[in-house]
């Protein structure tokens, strides 16, 4: 089961006179990560390199560093740590020594992971939404399952047909959930799942 981040993380290091700042975000979607990314380049640093997963969507930036040198180092310590939906970005301040290839690899990775390492994880998990419409008598019954379940109402809408709604909850309680609203409401319940 992967995870991502709790909070905010941050780590620094000094290598080589070089400052290196890590920071890590949880983040829900791309355009988040893509935020989180786009700061942090208004600072005044030598470099903003950057990876981000959220999925199976990915990138990574080595932010004219040599390439290969620092945005796949940093994306490899968060594969590495089976941590999804989460942004690092490493900003380097010069210290007027070069470091090379492999010193930047190391570098940037182990800045990353040591980052990511230390922070607070929170388990991953996978969500779906039911589109749902039944009679107003069992608008209660569905709450109280939908309680039962983990899950979450939202959209709700009343009409002439009577109450609809859309339930997320966690997937793994998705089926039983559907059977228990079967069951309750004598198949009057309209369930049908959305993408």
């Amino acid at each position: 089961m992967s995870a991502t981040l709790a909070e905010y993380a941050t780590h620094e290091q000094l290598i080589q006179k070089s400052r290196f700042l890590a920071r890590a975000w949880p983040v829900d979607h791309v355009d988040e990560a893509q935020a989180h990314v786009e700061r942090c380049a208004h600072e005044d640093a030598s470099h903003h390199c950057y990876a981000w997963r959220a999925g199976q969507q990915y990138r990574f930036h080595d932010a004219n560093e040599p390439s290969g040198t620092a945005g796949r180092p940093i994306l490899q310590a968060i594969d590495g740590q089976d941590l999804d939906y989460v942004v690092v970005v490493v900003t380097r301040w010069f210290g007027g020594i070069k470091l090379g290839a492999g010193g930047l690899v190391r570098a940037y990775g182990g800045v990353a992971a040591e980052c990511l390492r230390q922070a607070a994880r929170r388990e991953l998990i996978e969500m779906q939404t039911l589109q749902i419409a039944l009679p107003f008598a069992q608008e209660n019954v569905l709450r109280q399952i939908a309680g039962e379940c983990a899950g979450q109402l939202g959209a709700e809408h009343y009409d002439s047909q009577g109450f609809s709604c859309q339930l997320t909850l966690p997937a793994s309680r998705a089926a039983e959930c559907r059977q228990r609203l079967q069951d309750a409401t004598r198949g009057q319940a309209r369930i049908k799942p959305l993408p």
